[in-house]
């Protein structure tokens, strides 16, 4: 089979650390994200929602997870509604669950058809007094672009129907029990990385002179896949010459030049959990000596980041310090003076102009996963990447390198420590 299957014991120690945070008698209900259309009979790949898959596991369109821990009848503390097949959707786009499957792979052991989900909600609203539905929000949501979902529209109908219950925000909780990672969720990510370590060892010897950044594209999804993948956990970012000064470059249109480095920007995602990497190596096999320099000034930021971030550090202090050893990397690379450095105020702007993002992010279901907010205390369980870069637009070039660490209580743990990252043996892969 393509695709492992996952211990039903995960969902069913998120739904208990979800429920013990949930105010009595609340009753949750999740819906499964949309199908987009495109044109005409068209539609965009199906991704679920993070939060329905991370307490259920089932990624199907059309399911709605109700969870209502205080219910009389313990028969009704846990249902799951799944879409029942017909004979022309068999034809067409294959057979869905059936119970028996939603139910091993959830670990839910009531599992009803999709329509039975208006009488069962009606009856327990009645028994309620807490709705908690979940929003698209949080620190990373641009609301400038809301977009109208399957939650969001029965939030309006759920209010419309029951304007007397107390409502709930499902989101803050979820955060709360998704940033520290399950082993499990753990052995997930880390086979997410392994694929992405066999797709850049892959591209290694392949990239040369004249080759186009979509054919690289084209390699590392080809190995992605056929290793159980559904592909890239992001848009891939193949930047190569100036292009690689571009942050979320994902046009990945032109020729690799003789001389130039190429960012990749790439990883696959496994059973719908993400893996992030970041390399960035040289088109003919061999770095120059600037770059070479360059190159070397982010891996000491990289190495000086991963000892800071450690459990009981404030994410934004750890940001703080990163910026004050990027400072200094930035001096000795020519790039400003320690007199100018000294100058330039509390913003760090001359730092800021090549060094222009944050160095860490939290990663699981979601590339960007969820995170509480620039106050954060970080804490062991806690999956991060690690992705410092210097930008020089004025040379033509930059350099990014990333890994995805787990805090632990001792040192952080690698989940891609076998991806090289040292020049030379980039540069032995590259002229094998």
């Amino acid at each position: 089979m393509r695709f492992e299957s996952i211990p039903s014991g995960l969902f069913e120690s998120n739904r208990k650390r979800l429920a013990s945070l949930l105010k009595p008698g609340s009753m949750v209900i999740l819906h499964a994200n949309d199908v987009y259309s495109t044109n005409n009979d068209g539609t965009l790949p199906f991704k679920q929602n993070a939060n329905l898959l991370h307490l259920s596991g089932i990624n199907q369109e059309e399911t709605i997870l109700l969870l209502f821990p205080d219910a009389p009848d313990p028969r009704d503390r846990e249902i799951l509604f799944v879409k029942e097949t017909n004979e022309f959707m068999a034809i067409w786009e294959g057979a869905k669950f059936t119970k028996e499957k939603a139910r091993e792979l959830s670990g839910i052991e009531r599992v009803e058809w999709l329509s039975a989900f208006e009488g069962n909600w009606h009856r327990l609203a009645a028994l309620a007094e807490n709705f908690c539905l979940e929003t698209n929000e949080g620190n990373r949501v641009n609301n400038l672009n809301f977009m109208e979902t399957r939650n969001s529209r029965f939030i309006e109908e759920c209010k419309r129907r029951y304007p007397l219950h107390n409502y709930e925000r499902l989101t803050k909780l979820m955060e709360a029990i998704r940033v520290i990672k399950d082993p499990e969720e753990i052995k997930i990510i880390q086979k997410a990385c392994d694929i992405t370590e066999a797709g850049f060892r892959r591209i290694l010897p392949f990239i040369k002179p004249g080759v186009g950044e979509w054919e690289i594209e084209a390699e590392l999804l080809h190995e992605f896949v056929r290793r159980g993948s559904r592909g890239f956990a992001y848009p891939p970012i193949i930047g190569s010459g100036s292009s690689n000064c571009v942050l979320h470059y994902v046009e990945n249109n032109k020729r690799c030049q003789d001389g130039e480095l190429v960012l990749l920007d790439t990883a696959a995602e496994y059973l719908g959990w993400a893996s992030d990497l970041t390399r960035t190596v040289p088109v003919n096999g061999r770095y120059t000596d600037r770059q070479r320099d360059v190159y070397n000034a982010v891996l000491r930021v990289y190495r000086a980041a991963n000892e800071i971030l450690r459990p009981g550090t404030c994410i934004m202090d750890f940001q703080k310090q990163v910026i004050e050893i990027m400072e200094g990397e930035l001096v000795g690379l020519g790039l400003f003076s320690a007199k100018e450095a000294k100058a330039q105020g509390k913003d760090k702007a001359l730092v800021k102009k090549y060094f222009m993002h944050g160095t860490s992010h939290h990663m699981g279901i979601d590339v960007h996963d969820v995170f509480g907010g620039p106050a954060e205390i970080l804490k062991e369980g806690m999956v991060f990447t690690i992705e410092p870069g210097i930008y020089i637009q004025e040379e033509g070039f930059g350099v990014r390198l990333e890994d995805d660490v787990v805090l632990g209580k001792d040192g952080n743990f690698n989940l891609m420590e076998n991806i090289p990252i040292e020049i030379e043996e980039i540069e032995e892969l590259m002229n094998s």
